[in-house]
């Protein structure tokens, strides 16, 4: 059967990859195989659980010292991430992408515009392995462009193995590879301080709600999560508004970004 030079640098490129696994660039080197068939801006891998995604390697921030607009993600933003969102309710493994987990709104929130449309730019795929109830092993790539119906087929032809090498790659990093214990979402305890800081108490309820609105879910779609109705859901939100003094979604993304800062 005659071989392709294609095919033959493709086979090349994956005993590298694998001879990096043990090695400190392995996701570098795993981001850069997957550019040359696809342009690729921005990838990050990191291990998502009920706390704060534990980043393993991102891509190089062009500018001096740390990424400030990852930094942000990481200290809150990130409960706002349509992937974070859509694996905490359901974790699975497999090949995700942007469209099939983003709200109805996610383009009109102020997450997507101050920090999304900065740092991933249009577009975004991410690799997940689930390892447990607690924790899914992610490596997420993000494009200026969208990604073409062939560079996803592409990106789940490569699927089974690139999911299999960051299975075995986790051995290698510098975290515990034993299941985590469940425990209280990180997310809802910054948003609980932040409106401590305000003064201002809201329920258990009243959080969710926040969360699913600043990440751009409409009435309809809060009142599928929680099991409510959508005339709850506007009651809750008329509630939330008034305790807090604001009149918009924008504004409350402010008061939740400002708290985060603030930390």
């Amino acid at each position: 059967m005659a071989v392709t030079l294609q095919e033959m640098a493709w086979h090349r490129s994956v005993g590298q990859l694998v001879e990096q696994l043990d090695q400190p660039g392995f996701w570098r080197v795993l981001s850069r195989m997957l550019d040359d068939y696809m342009p690729l801006d921005s990838w990050v891998a990191l291990l998502f659980s009920e706390g704060r995604p534990h980043v393993f390697a991102e891509c190089p921030y062009e500018g001096d010292g740390p990424d400030p607009l990852f930094h942000d993600y990481i200290n809150g933003l990130y409960a706002l991430d349509p992937f974070y969102i859509a694996n905490r309710e359901n974790p699975q493994s497999g090949l995700f992408r942007l469209a099939d987990v983003a709200p109805e709104r996610f383009t009109q929130t102020e997450y997507y515009q101050r920090y999304f449309t900065h740092n991933v730019v249009e577009d975004e795929v991410q690799f997940n392995v689930k390892l447990d109830d607690a924790r899914t092993l992610c490596l997420s790539l993000g494009r200026k462009t969208r990604f073409t119906p062939e560079q996803i087929s592409l990106l789940e032809l490569a699927r089974p193995w690139v999911l299999g090498l960051m299975r075995q790659r986790l051995f290698f990093e510098d975290t515990a590879t034993q299941p985590l214990p469940v425990q209280t979402p990180a997310w809802r305890g910054d948003l609980e301080r932040a409106v401590e800081r305000l003064g201002t108490p809201l329920t258990a309820r009243e959080l969710d709600v926040i969360r699913l609105i600043l990440s751009g879910c409409s009435n309809k779609e809060v009142a599928g999560k929680l099991a409510i109705s959508a005339e709850t859901v506007k009651v809750h939100r008329r509630h939330i508004y008034t305790k807090l003094n604001i009149k918009s979604p924008q504004e409350l993304f402010s008061l939740f970004f400002n708290a985060q800062a603030d930390r």
